[in-house]
């Protein structure tokens, strides 16, 4: 199981293009759960399908997107891309 979270800039027309492609590639291999938040139940194949077309679709200078495996053990629980870096918790968050 995947759970994926976008946040893609609209504030130009292809941005909104961008939005409308990466929410149809979600809606394509899972379910929405709220409004830019999908659950997607995918095999490895669906997977790599699926991540490649986000991957392709975002712009990394704009826009985020956030991969979290539930169900894997990948080693890597959380994949992000993009803008707003994630913030470290296994470090002191207030010093």
């Amino acid at each position: 199981m995947k759970l994926i979270a976008y946040d893609v800039s609209t504030i130009d027309r292809a941005g909104q293009k961008r939005l409308r492609r990466v929410a149809r590639a979600c809606q394509d291999f899972g379910v929405r759960v709220q409004k830019s938040l999908f659950e997607c139940k995918v095999g490895k194949t669906e997977w790599a399908v699926l991540r490649e077309r986000l991957l392709k679709e975002i712009d990394s200078e704009h826009d985020s997107l956030r991969i979290y495996h539930l169900d894997e053990d990948t080693g890597k629980e959380t994949e992000h891309h993009g803008i707003s870096k994630p913030v470290d918790l296994s470090s002191p968050l207030v010093l």
